[in-house]
């Protein structure tokens, strides 16, 4: 089988992964047909790996609505005609040329007028998802949310006139949505998705010429690297990010850079260039105005508490545990209420600094005080408890501490 290398294409045009393609067609058949579409991902692999050379019936039309185009100029072989029923063939072709027009042609007779207020509308569902990050983070629902709002902010741009000022904002709205399902990839550990989704965000940053989401798209792919454990990707990414011109406006941005930059350090097995950074990263901070006007996801976030979390994970990595164990604290106790998932990350971190400094049933306690919920529906708390696991038998074998895990495991995430 041939690989579809013009569907493939095409999608990449659209910046669309398999998933996100799949979500566009089911919507174009609810459009069509008025059912719900069951396209599914392995649907979409199918249409792209050539398994599927000739697509017939609702996978045909949803593929010509998406694209505005007839199958042929998508690379697959045009099955022979069928007879169909006129109604139904009307039906479809007044459905998929209204989804075709949908972004420029407004419903009212006149031309609508984009303006402040739909950016604001735009605004605050960004916050809607930020907040719904903290609480939960890494959810495949958070990304795909992300995703429609991204899309639905560059429909937003066709769909009537607007001045540069608005066109430039919407774009911001449209990078910050995908930065978002970025993020909700990474902190999934779905890192492809993620990539993908950094790849369209870039383009759109660009395009709104906004070097507050620049920063935040770079910044994201340097901790997705570090993540990776590609630290000199994760260094490069992130230096892009410090070289914007809002660190230097802004000291708050320099000690976020920084702090990121520690934490690669940390990764990276340098211990002294990562004591360094935190300092600096420490210093900017304490230099920052903090009633200057900053993103809502920089202040929704970005505090002492994330610093230290960043020190944390950096001394972790590096083997020294008291050091990790001490800005760990730091982080639980400056923590603001809502970062529930911060929490729970931060928490398992301290509990294995303090599993590798000895103190096992302290350390076992305290991971069982991650909330069971976190432990089982968020990828990464749910990796590091099962690192944290693995130790107790190693350092204690057989010891009542090491059987108490076990049973809590086996009751809690059976």
């Amino acid at each position: 089988m041939a690989v579809n290398a013009v569907l493939k294409q095409r999608m990449a045009d659209l910046g669309l992964t398999q998933e996100e393609l799949a979500n566009r067609m089911n919507a174009a058949l609810l459009e069509i047909t008025g059912r719900p579409g069951d396209v599914s991902d392995r649907t979409v692999r199918n249409l792209v790996n050539g398994t599927t050379r000739r697509p017939i019936g609702r996978t045909r039309r949803a593929l010509e609505a998406v694209f505005h185009c007839p199958l042929k100029d998508l690379g697959f072989a045009v099955p022979a005609e069928r007879s169909e029923d006129p109604v139904e063939r009307r039906h479809f072709i007044t459905a998929s040329t209204a989804l075709a027009l949908a972004p420029t042609v407004p419903n009212s007779g006149s031309p609508r007028r984009v303006g402040t207020s739909d950016v604001e509308r735009l605004q605050r569902r960004f916050a809607e998802v930020i907040a719904n990050d903290h609480r939960h983070g890494g959810r495949l629902a958070i990304e795909r949310t992300a995703v429609a709002l991204a899309d639905e902010a560059l429909v937003l741009q066709g769909s009537g006139s607007a001045g540069q000022r608005v066109r430039k904002q919407i774009y911001a709205s449209a990078a910050a949505f995908r930065s978002s399902a970025m993020w909700a990839a990474v902190d999934g550990r779905r890192f492809d998705d993620a990539a993908a989704h950094m790849q369209v965000a870039v383009q759109l940053a660009e395009m709104a010429g906004d070097p507050y989401i620049k920063f935040r798209i770079w910044s994201h792919a340097g901790t997705m690297y570090r993540h990776m454990g590609r630290p000199a990707d994760a260094a490069a990414a992130n230096d892009v990010a410090r070289k914007l011109g809002i660190t230097r406006q802004d000291p708050m941005f320099a000690s976020l850079g920084l702090a990121r930059q520690g934490a690669i350090h940390g990764v990276a097995g340098d211990g002294a260039a990562a004591r360094r950074a935190f300092d600096q990263s420490q210093d900017a901070m304490q230099r920052a105005d903090p009633a200057a006007a900053r993103p809502v996801w920089m202040n929704a976030f970005y505090d002492q508490a994330e610093l230290d979390s960043l020190a944390l994970c950096a001394y972790l990595s590096l083997g020294d545990f008291e050091r990790a164990e001490a800005h760990g604290h730091r982080c639980l106790s400056a923590l603001r209420p809502h970062m529930q998932r911060s929490k729970a990350i931060a928490t398992t971190r301290v509990a294995r600094a303090q599993l590798e400094q000895g103190a096992l049933e302290t350390a076992v306690a305290r991971a069982m005080s991650v909330p069971g919920e976190a432990a089982n529906r968020h990828p990464r708390v749910g990796g590091m408890l099962r690192a944290f696991g693995r130790r107790p038998e190693v350092i204690a074998p057989g010891s009542a501490t090491a059987r108490t895990w076990a049973t809590y495991i086996r009751d809690t995430w059976r």
